[in-house]
Order: C-alpha cells, then structure tokens, then sequence
C-alpha cells in the first residue's frame, strides 16, 4: 500500500472514530435544547411588554439577566456533580427543570411569576458545561477542537429553527412559544433518560472539592486558564449587550415585531452554523486557537462599533444582515476555540469543574450584559433615541476590543509556553 493510500485509511479511520453513537446523540440532545432556547430569547421582550405585565425596558433587561445569575450560580455545581455521579442524570434533572421554567413562563399572569420562571429555568440552565464535558469524554484531545466546533453549531442549528419556530408560533399568541419549549424539552428530558449512554464509570470519584470559590479562584490563578476565561467573559459580556439591545434596537430603528424579530435571529443561527461548523472546522486544523480568537475578537468589535450607523435610509436590510454575518463569524471563531482551549489545559478528571468554571463566568457575564445594556439603551424619558443606541453598541465594542487585547496577551503566554515544552523536549 502506498504512502497516499496509507495516510487517506488513517484519516478515515479518524473520521468514523470521531462520530461515534454517543456523540452524535449528546448532538442531538444539545441541538433539541437549544430549540428550545432559542424560541424564547427573541419574543421574551415583547411577551413582557405585553399585557398584564407590561414591564419597563430596564425590567426587561433584570428579566433577561436574572436567568444567567442563576445560571453563574449553579453552573460549577452541576459540572461538579456531573464529574461524581454521571453526566446522563444531570442532563435529565437539569433539562426537566428547563421545562419547568418555560411552562411558568407561560402560564404566568404576573410579572412576578415570569421572574420565577426565568429563575427555575436558569438554575437548572447551567447545563452547558455538563454536555462539553460529555464531548471531551467520548472525543480524543486530537479532535477536541472539532468536537466543541460542531457543539457550537448545534447552537447554531438551535437557533435558527428556534427563532423561526418563535415567528410563526408568535402569531397564534405571544405566550404560545413557551408552551412549546416546554414540550420539547420534555421530551428531550426523557430522551436523554433512556438513551443517551454514561461516560463516567461507576465507582470513580471526582476529586475533594476545597468549595466552589475556592476552586475558581485556584484555577483562575493559573496564567492561562485565568487569561482564557478574562477573553471569554469579556466576549460573553459584549455579546450580550447586544443580545438584549438587538431586539429593541430593530424595533425602535426597523418597527420590526417579534415574528420579523424570531426571522432575525434565525438569520444569525444560519451564519453561527456556518462560521463554527465550517469556517471554524476548516481554520482550526491550519491554525491555532488563539490566534483564531483573536480574529474572532476583531470581527465582532467590527461589526458592533457598525451598528448605529445602520437603519432603513442606511444600507437597510441588507447591511443589517451583512453586519449581523460578520458578528455571527467572529464569534464563530472565537468561543469555540476559546473552550476547546479550556479543555485542553484541563485534566480528564476536570473535564466538567473546569469547563463548568468557565460557563460560571459566562453566566456572570450574561447577567451583566444586559443590565448595562438596560442602563445604557434608556434615556432619561425610559425611552430609546439615537444617542442611547450609539452608547450601548459602542460600549460592547469596546468591550470587545479588550478582550481582543486580552486574546494576544494569551496568544503570547501559551506560544511562550509552547517554546518551553520544545526545549525541555
């Protein structure tokens, strides 16, 4: 057998051992969720404004950061638990808390009730962890950059039929979305009960927690991994930002309703897949991670400083879309590489406390982002104008430029780090 041939069984051989059963169903499981998810995220704001409830834009913006407070809470907890007693029942408990929250939600006929729906959910949200440790159970370190590419696109995949599911449901009744997401993950809450396989062994045990701070804050104190989750929060926080303004945004720039809105953030689903399952699943194996969050880091701080300037006498729909594209693209490039970073540093044992530390901080900064959204998108009237658009986008841009900065300062310390290892080698 030639050399050519030899090389093209080995790849091969690689492939088939990548999309393994187990993979392919945590995909799924993932992909279900974020469906969910994603039918939420763009109708939340017009369901709260709504009748009875009729919240403020600054109570929308608690409303939307509460969720990621619970979430920051409990998150290292669930990967935790998911290190000692296994990643199936985690996912099942966590995910039927999801269908809890949503159906709440959508029952509620107080604002207050809605607040405790969003609560529920975020407390047994903190899930995201627990699936990324299952990636890295069942994928070598070889293909962990791979395996965390396609998990971002199944974020992607959820949130294009996510939103869109939201547009068309929406016109049957704002509250109709939450009764759906509600469905779906119960029943992908006992899916994962009787399907998906157990990667933890039993008898194994995960190692003496010191407690949740402690253990951050001794991770965080490693250079690297403390640098890697400074980019990720920085990003997270930008990103969020605009999550909570974007909506608001069209509707005061556009008039843009909810449906137009789920449509709107279907579009973004459709670029996310592209950038994280080819663009990203193309550069990772020419480039390293670092480098790729950096780039990933510059288009977002790109397209978000472009964002005040866009409206329907200014480029229109078009440029909105083509903005939204290059925001979808960098952030493409940069979170997964971001964790696939993460993951790497850690050790398998760490798999879940680790990545879960980092979606702590992930979650913390999505309770931030849209309380400084809150406070900057209003005026003083309660109201959006020009002036409060042009200071939230540019906010996040900045934001966004440190966290590139942050990016090269990680880029410089793991190529240092490289250097090491070559010459101790």
């Amino acid at each position: 057998m030639s050399e050519p041939e030899k090389s093209h069984k080995a790849e091969k051989a690689a492939e088939e051992r990548f999309f393994t059963g187990p993979l392919l169903i945590i995909y799924l499981t993932v992909f279900i969720d974020l469906i969910g998810f994603g039918m939420v995220i763009p109708i939340l704001p017009f369901y709260a404004n709504t009748d009875p409830f009729n919240a403020t834009p600054f109570e929308i913006g608690l409303l939307l950061g509460i969720y990621s407070v619970m979430q920051f809470i409990f998150s290292p907890l669930l990967g935790r638990l998911s290190d000692r007693y296994g990643r199936r029942p985690i996912l099942f408990i966590s995910i039927l808390g999801s269908a809890v929250g949503y159906f709440v939600i959508g029952a509620a006929n107080t604002l207050l009730l809605v607040f405790l729906g969003r609560v529920i959910g975020g407390i047994t949200g903190g899930n995201i962890s627990t699936a990324q440790a299952y990636i890295a159970d069942v994928t070598s370190r070889e293909n962990r950059a791979k395996g965390m590419g396609l998990f971002g696109a199944m974020f992607g995949l959820g949130f294009i039929l996510g939103p869109a599911l939201a547009g068309i449901l929406s016109k049957y009744g704002v509250s109709l979305p939450f009764y759906v997401a509600a469905v779906l993950a119960l029943g992908n809450a006992i899916a994962v009960l009787l399907i998906l396989p157990e990667t933890v062994k039993r008898g194994e045990a995960a190692p003496a927690s010191r407690g949740r701070i402690a253990d951050m804050l001794a991770a965080l104190g490693k250079r690297d991994f403390g640098a890697i989750n400074l980019v990720y929060f920085l990003l997270v926080t930008a990103f969020s930002i605009m999550t909570y303004a974007f909506v608001l945004f069209t509707a005061y720039r556009y008039g843009y309703n909810a449906e137009q809105n789920g449509y709107l953030f279907a579009y973004v689903g459709v670029m996310a897949v592209v950038g994280q399952g080819v663009v990203f699943g193309t550069l990772a194996s020419r480039f390293h991670e670092s480098k790729l969050a950096i780039i990933g880091c510059l288009l977002m701080a790109s397209s978000l400083f472009a964002f005040p300037f866009l409206g329907p006498s200014s480029g229109g729909l078009a440029l909105l879309l083509g903005v939204c594209t290059v925001l979808s693209i960098g952030n493409a490039l940069a979170a997964p590489s971001l964790t696939s970073l993460a993951s790497k540093l850690s050790s398998d044992d760490e798999q879940g406390s680790m990545l879960g530390i980092m979606q702590s901080g992930a979650s913390l900064a999505r309770a931030i982002g849209p309380f400084i959204g809150g406070l900057l998108l209003n005026n003083a009237f309660n109201a959006i104008d020009d002036s409060s658009v042009t200071r939230t986008f540019w906010a996040a841009a900045g934001i966004m430029l440190l966290a590139m900065v942050a990016a090269l300062y990680l880029s410089n310390l793991l190529g240092e780090r490289r250097e090491l290892h070559r010459t101790a080698a």
